[in-house]
């Protein structure tokens, strides 16, 4: 049985999510993952922007810091860069990581700083009134989009590997047990780790879309989902509108901190700057 209550403000609780919600399955993966490696609480750093996934550092029994909208990601790498020795994972939502925070995201992902970024993709703004988000899917009515999204949506795990994440994996909150070991091996990497997590937000967007309550949404996203195996033999058509799970980039690379130390380390010791 492993020791998980002392990564845990109970002071806080209870939790403040809808009934249901997809969120709480993820805050358990996490704390289990804390567990599992045996991580101290004084060693942790649980950034987090602003969205319904940016309540989660409240109920961390860690060192926690809640950003501003978009921002997780500035926030973070600085407190990496200024004491490298912390563990560092950011939680954040779909807008707040690819609306909001899109460029910080992409260049995070460029410098392959070792930060661990959890992705809560709920595909809507959840807790500022419902509206379109980069990963709503087409067709679905939003408060922004009344008739419909018109518009095509992001693929974070391609923009991810795109940009140089050295770690990017997918699941959902139907694969409880698969979602800890992503997040697990995300933690163990070296490097920029992105693991998306697919949740539902059957207040916010089901009920417009007739999935008001969880179970009908979570029986939407299993039909939809796609081990990264099986989608291996289907058309790029096929998968268009799938939510495919798995490890998609598991790479090295040079992490940033180590770059930028033998930068100071050469600035310190008076070395030449190129002209």
């Amino acid at each position: 049985m492993l020791d998980y209550e002392k990564y845990l403000r109970t002071r806080t609780f209870p939790l403040p999510w809808c009934p249901g919600c997809g969120i709480g399955t993820i805050f358990k993966a996490t704390v289990m993952v804390f567990a599992k490696l045996g991580w101290n609480p004084d060693d942790l750093l649980v950034v987090s922007g602003i969205g319904c996934s940016g309540r989660l550092p409240t109920y961390f029994n860690t060192n926690t810091l809640h950003t501003t909208h978009g921002r997780a990601l500035t926030f973070a790498t600085g407190a990496k860069l200024a004491q490298p020795e912390k563990k560092v994972v950011v939680f954040s939502g779909d807008g707040d990581a690819l609306a909001i925070g899109g460029n910080h995201f992409i260049h995070a992902c460029r410098r392959n700083l070792d930060i661990k970024y959890i992705i809560v993709n709920n595909c809507i703004y959840g807790m500022t009134g419902g509206q379109v988000s980069p990963t709503t899917p087409g067709g679905f009515v939003t408060t922004t989009t009344p008739y419909g999204n018109s518009e095509p949506h992001f693929n974070t795990v391609e923009m991810a590997k795109a940009a140089g994440a050295t770690y990017v994996a997918r699941e959902t909150v139907n694969r409880p047990r698969q979602l800890q070991t992503v997040i697990e091996n995300a933690f163990l990497h070296k490097g920029f780790s992105v693991v998306e997590a697919i949740s539902n937000c059957h207040i916010n967007l089901g009920r417009r879309n007739k999935l008001r309550h969880p179970i009908p949404m979570l029986k939407w996203i299993e039909e939809l989902t796609v081990p990264l195996a099986k989608a291996k033999d289907m058309t790029p058509e096929e998968l268009e509108k799938r939510f495919v799970v798995g490890e998609f980039v598991k790479r090295d690379r040079p992490e940033y901190y180590d770059i930028y130390r033998e930068t100071m380390k050469k600035a310190q010791e008076g070395g030449k700057h190129a002209e």
